[in-house]
């Protein structure tokens, strides 16, 4: 009986020896100005003295809620005039597995700039019930592309609502562009959301929840917008929306707050969050990055997590504005040659901001400076705009990272493509930001341990030189080369 149980014991050591001494796997990915889309690299250039990017699993952070990109009708449009085998690429390229496997997605209610013209769900006016409520506008493109994309997604994604504008008929200045919503119209408002929200789940689309309006600080009277204060939006949320949803039976949807640029938090989240009572609804604040073409604003993100810790903070809407797009031409996307909203138009005392910038670095910069600043999620804006940055009714030209050519049915995938990629394929939903210790401030990197175990380091060489560094785990350390103007994901498996 005793040498049983010496030989049991004997034999779980020795298993939980070897489930120890399991090797991990090291997979590199990268994506470079020099060519390189997603590629995996198996050789590096060795460096007599690398830097180091050591890993503590000990420090855990925010938990991830996803990354993607916004379905609008520009792009469900240009979908549609693609041929099937076309459209089905672009959707699995974004959604499958084999993909960028997006998981966290945005939609317009009500028209946006990228629509082909201003609608409404509510286009007679005066009718405060609500009961001429429709969205067959969105029946012929929008509403497919996400049931489209649903089918591809095998874990399927959070899609979230956001709106421009209110018709004009519930607004003071009775325009699409500006004004307010009048307060005898904030329950219509509110009813709007939850029949918004009944009206897609009849389709066979559950909304996660919706920003309580895009860009409520305007975007200088251009396209659709309406016009909140901190204290009108804590006031609609408070006491209208957030207690129509609850009462609807949809008090589990989001509702994220804010949702527009960063600098400009602290004086929202002051209010948004000043106590249990304005706070009870809000379940995050929603951010975009438009305020500065390479400042990510930690001092503001750190900030509004403070603020409120264990509520969302999500980027919900980036994209290189003001821009045609460059077709087929990689290296454009790693030149500083873009130019923003700013370049030309923004106060003297502010244009600092906004120098020409190239675009793939800011993405791959505003992605790990977000994250390393309690960033939970992170949504590109349109999946997919032509060779013009349309369409859009406005004439207010973008770039997305699938560019196509309806007349001649092809797509080009632009370096931004895969650098959302890196992020969105290998971080997944619930994996818990870790933290890094790095040796050369010239390499920014974040990493994430994903729910099934997996760990996705992303690293970023901005510089013209390439750069080696040993990554440290806690079982080992490997020399790995990254190559100039270049991302990289490396994945770390048992």
């Amino acid at each position: 009986m005793k040498f049983n149980t010496i030989l049991s014991l004997l034999i779980l050591i020795s298993t939980f020896a070897c489930m120890n001494s399991k090797k991990e796997t090291l997979t590199v990915f990268e994506t470079s100005q020099s060519g390189n889309q997603l590629t995996e690299r198996t050789t590096f250039d060795s460096d007599a003295t690398p830097s180091t990017i050591q890993l503590n699993f000990d420090q855990k952070f925010q938990t991830i809620s996803g990354f993607g990109g916004a379905f609008t009708e520009a792009s469900a449009h240009l979908l549609n005039q693609m041929s099937l085998e076309k459209r089905t690429e672009i959707l699995e390229a974004y959604f499958s597995e084999n993909g960028a496997h997006y998981s966290l997605t945005r939609t317009h209610m009500n028209s946006c700039d990228f629509s082909l013209s201003n609608y409404s769900y509510t286009p007679v006016e005066g009718d405060k019930n609500l009961e001429h409520f429709s969205i067959d506008e969105d029946k012929q493109d929008l509403i497919p592309m996400i049931k489209d994309a649903m089918k591809v997604s095998k874990d399927g994604f959070k899609l979230f609502a956001s709106p421009w504008t209110a018709a004009p008929w519930m607004k003071d200045n009775k325009q699409w562009v500006g004004g307010k919503l009048l307060p005898e119209y904030y329950d219509t408002w509110a009813l709007f959301f939850s029949k918004y929200a009944d009206a897609y789940k009849q389709e066979g689309i559950d909304i996660w929840g919706f920003t309580v309006e895009n860009e409520p600080l305007g975007n200088g009277n251009n396209w659709e917008s309406m016009h909140f204060s901190p204290e009108e939006m804590t006031e609609f949320v408070q006491h209208h929306l957030g207690p129509k949803l609850e009462a609807d039976g949809k008090g589990h949807l989001k509702l994220l707050g804010y949702d527009q640029n960063r600098a400009d938090i602290k004086e929202w989240v002051d209010v948004m969050y000043k106590d249990e009572l304005t706070s009870k609804y809000f379940d995050g604040t929603a951010i975009h990055w438009y305020e500065s073409t390479y400042d990510f604003f930690p001092e503001a993100l750190q900030y509004a997590h403070q603020k409120a810790p264990h509520k969302y903070l999500i980027q919900t809407e980036a994209c290189v504005d003001s821009e045609v797009p460059v077709w087929k031409d990689d290296a454009w996307y790693w030149k500083k040659e873009a130019t923003d909203w700013g370049y030309d138009w923004r106060e003297e005392e502010k244009k600092y901001l906004h120098p020409k910038y190239a675009p793939s670095n800011r993405y791959a910069r505003d992605i790990i400076g977000c994250l390393n600043n309690w960033v939970d999620g992170w949504v590109d804006w349109n999946m997919v705009l032509d060779r013009q940055g349309g369409p859009n009714w406005f004439k207010n030209w973008c770039v997305a990272p699938i560019i196509v050519d309806p007349e001649t049915d092809e797509i080009y995938y632009t370096p931004l493509y895969y650098i959302m990629a890196h992020f969105s394929k290998f971080i997944r939903p619930g994996a818990e930001i870790i933290g890094v210790d790095a040796t050369d401030i010239d390499l920014m990197v974040t990493a994430a341990q994903n729910p099934n175990g997996t760990v996705a380091v992303v690293v970023f060489n901005e510089g013209m030189e390439h750069k080696s560094f040993t990554l440290k785990t806690s079982k080992s350390a490997q020399q790995i080369s990254i190559s100039p103007q270049a991302i990289q994901t490396i994945l770390i498996t048992n």
